[in-house]
């Protein structure tokens, strides 16, 4: 039985396709509407069934949902979410699914009229691709969703998006929206700004025999450069924050091997092998 009458996601790129279509694998909604604003992107999600219904008309795409998931880049959620709170019905539910949440949320609880509730929400789950074709129904099985709670956040609102994101992750797990930014700035965006600094020293000679290790380990270089520009952006001092605990530690490493301390070197990376072995097995 469907839990949601009418949902409503807005942008249907990786995210927000493969969410429409793992809605409908767990048959969550009774209808799910699309928007976007290329008729396109509408006709292929319609296709590959992630909407019943598709608009390019943002005031029909909200005007009876009882959920709207704001799934646009991070820089456009907050001015799209006022443009369709003035358009929603009483008691309609906001949310989103941007990898930063402490600007969208204080933003968003000082700005939304009262009979609108928007609760912040992060799936840990993604990929370099983009775009509706790269969407997947299975992109968010086993993964984390975050969602977000201040003293403003509105209870019922924060359960029905639980019930919206428990049955297609593994864990949903609920925090302050300042904590969301420092623990992803340390575990996603840096890494990311890593990636794309690793391929930007590449020596061109280098490009002739890159193995797999380097490979794999800026895969996420390939991600758009204007989505992680506006992330770093949007949660710059947690960012910088990360980035002055790297240098620390990675002037550590230096003067290890400046000074050819190799047991102490050994022990360092002997700590990181554990912590990465323990997060495996989690």
């Amino acid at each position: 039985m469907a839990r949601f009458n009418r949902v409503t996601i807005i942008g249907l790129g990786l995210i927000g396709g493969s969410l429409g279509l793992a809605i409908r694998r767990r048959r969550l909604a009774k209808v799910i509407v699309g928007y976007s604003r290329k008729p396109a992107t509408l006709r292929a999600a319609s296709r590959r069934g992630a909407i019943d219904l598709g608009t390019t008309d943002l005031r029909a795409a909200v005007r009876h949902a009882d959920f709207v998931v704001l799934a646009t880049p991070v820089d456009t959620i907050v001015p799209l979410a006022r443009r369709v709170a003035c358009q929603v019905r009483p008691g309609t539910i906001l949310t989103d699914v941007g990898s930063t949440k402490g600007r969208i949320v204080r933003s968003l609880e000082r700005s939304l009229p009262c009979h609108v509730s928007f609760v912040g929400a992060h799936p840990l789950a993604g990929s370099e691709q983009r775009g509706m074709g790269a969407a997947s129904k299975e992109l968010f099985r086993g993964s984390v969703c975050i969602l977000t709670k201040t003293p403003r956040t509105n209870v019922q609102a924060l359960r029905a998006v639980q019930c919206l994101w428990k049955p297609l992750v593994g864990r949903v797990i609920v925090m302050s929206p300042a904590r969301h930014d420092r623990l992803l700035a340390a575990m996603s965006h840096l890494p990311h700004l890593l990636a794309y600094t690793l391929v930007g020293i590449l020596p061109r000679e280098g490009r002739l025999a890159v193995p797999p290790s380097f490979a794999q380990m800026t895969r996420i270089a390939k991600s758009d450069p204007g989505l992680w520009n506006a992330i770093f952006f949007s949660n710059r001092a947690e960012l910088l924050r990360s980035i002055d605990g790297f240098d620390r530690h990675w002037r550590l490493l230096r003067r290890l091997l400046t000074g050819a301390r190799q047991s102490a070197l050994r022990r360092a990376l002997s700590r990181a092998k554990n912590t990465r072995d323990a997060l495996q097995d989690a």
